[in-house]
């Protein structure tokens, strides 16, 4: 990869691994964290890796860089004994968005990673198993099974409006 081709992969790139990033750990700073150590990362590697597999590079990387994040965190929680009570959620009109974040927040990381894959960046099921390690038929059924447990959640629509 030249020069030229690792700005452009900065430019048309760096957006999107950021807001797959974001949507998962809801904090700006470790997000911007992942994504320029990935760049990093990529301009270390930038004479082994072509233009056209830098975009799924990027995405894995920034994945694994994420999952070890997440990994370390619920270790630390697990040490401090913290138990986070859940609130039911409380208004008479809940935000669409907010009830959507924490059905999101009880998926396994596996299925809400594929779904946010999926159904906000638009990849295909060949190219998020591409990501995250699993075969066509895992990313399947992990969409599936994630879209269940979110409907099961949230229940029917007109009740939450």
């Amino acid at each position: 990869m030249t020069v030229a081709e690792y700005n452009r992969s900065v430019e048309e790139f760096a957006d999107s691994v950021y807001r797959f990033i974001r949507a998962d750990l809801k904090d700006d700073e470790r997000a911007h964290d992942i994504v320029q150590d990935s760049f990093e990362k990529l301009w270390r590697h930038v004479a082994e890796i072509e233009f056209p597999v830098a975009k799924s590079w990027l995405f894995s990387t920034a994945y694994h860089a994420m999952i070890d994040i997440i990994r370390k965190e619920k270790r630390m929680t697990l040490l401090e004994e913290f138990h986070e009570v859940e609130t039911p959620f409380e208004s008479q009109s809940p935000d669409l968005n907010e009830i959507l974040h924490a059905a999101l927040k009880r998926l396994p990381e596996q299925q809400r990673t594929s779904l946010l894959l999926r159904d906000y960046e638009g990849y295909s099921y060949k190219e998020i198993g591409d990501l995250t390690g699993m075969t066509e038929a895992q990313v399947k059924i992990s969409i599936y099974r994630g879209r269940v447990a979110l409907r099961n959640y949230i229940g029917k629509i007109e009740t939450v409006i």
